[in-house]
């Protein structure tokens, strides 16, 4: 199974679907079932301490398998979150990028379903890791239609 979506056109309708967090995402690597992903940290992204926050670290997990998922079965907007476990291991480094290296497990008609692996930039020790389930509209849907 090929890409539906190359890395320009992936990022290019991440960008026009979510332009509220335009910019805070990179996808640096991308082929069939398997993306690479970055999100560029700020202060935003930031808790006391200076480490990035969970919810920062959930929503790249997120948007990894979000796009790995639309990379393979096209514009979708509406493909959504039906599950997510995440553990947390250690302390993102402070000032880093998050990297996100995402695989598709499982990519069906209805579920998709990825574990995402997140590494500081520089580093090869995972800070956390999650198993993400997405539901995909049904082909000729009103929710598959809006894309």
């Amino acid at each position: 199974m090929g890409l539906a979506l190359n890395r320009d056109e992936l990022a290019a309708y991440l960008d026009e679907v979510f332009p509220q967090v335009k910019g805070d995402f990179t996808v640096d690597a991308l082929s069939p079932m398997q993306i690479t992903m970055r999100l560029n940290t700020g202060e935003r992204h930031l808790r006391p301490g200076g480490t990035v926050s969970g919810p920062a670290m959930f929503a790249l997990a997120d948007v990894t398998i979000y796009a790995l998922v639309l990379s393979m079965i096209g514009k979708a907007a509406l493909a959504v979150t039906t599950n997510c476990a995440m553990d947390f291991m250690r302390k993102p480094a402070a000032g880093q990028a998050l990297i996100a290296e995402g695989r598709l497990l499982k990519l069906g008609r209805v579920l998709a379903v990825g574990d995402v692996l997140m590494t500081s930039e520089g580093s090869d020790k995972p800070v956390a890791r999650a198993s993400m389930t997405y539901s995909i509209p049904p082909e000729g849907s009103a929710a598959a239609l809006m894309s």
